[in-house]
């Protein structure tokens, strides 16, 4: 049965943290749809430098939670700093957690969902850089290469991708 992924990124998006899970969905047949506030094109970060530019298929006023299966929320610095301070980023994490569908974050990707506030009382990792800000939301950080906690998926690096590109596929065909 073929899926629909979102991903929610903008400028400054960790690429790999797209880029990987984007091939990993894409290759089991499935479809991945970068979402992002505004349409054309965003900039990936690559580790120290600017990337790529990556098409945007959709808009955040384009979309809702019941349009997909799942949510990925890739990471860098700059990506969720823009985000987390978007009302239509966090209404539709929110979307999807009230819809009880899979959301997999990684990095910095957990930070949009501390102020979706949806951590509390959640096993959760992520880049070691944000772990109080998740222990001080509520979130029980754990230092490990993939967390699951009911329908949340998350890593810490681009080093834990494989990893957490087979648990979001595992969780996915569980569905």
């Amino acid at each position: 049965m073929s899926k629909k992924i979102a991903i929610l990124a903008t400028h400054g998006f960790e690429e790999s943290e797209l880029s990987s899970p984007k091939e990993y969905i894409e290759q089991h047949g499935w479809v991945a749809h970068i979402v992002s506030p505004k349409s054309g094109t965003i900039k990936a970060w690559a580790e120290k430098e600017w990337g790529k530019e990556y098409a945007v298929d959709k808009t955040l006023d384009e979309v809702s939670a019941s349009d997909y299966d799942a949510l990925v929320l890739p990471g860098g610095v700059i990506n969720p700093d823009l985000l987390r301070t978007n009302e239509s980023a966090l209404g539709l994490v929110k979307e999807f957690f009230q819809q009880k569908k899979i959301v997999a974050a990684i990095c910095h990707g957990p930070q949009i969902l501390i102020n979706a506030e949806v951590v509390a009382g959640k096993n959760i990792t992520s880049v070691n850089s944000i772990s109080i800000d998740l222990k001080n939301a509520g979130a029980d950080w754990e230092d490990r290469e993939v967390v699951v906690h009911q329908n949340l998926i998350t890593s810490r690096t681009p080093k834990d991708l494989p990893v957490f590109n087979a648990k979001l596929i595992e969780e996915m065909e569980k569905r």
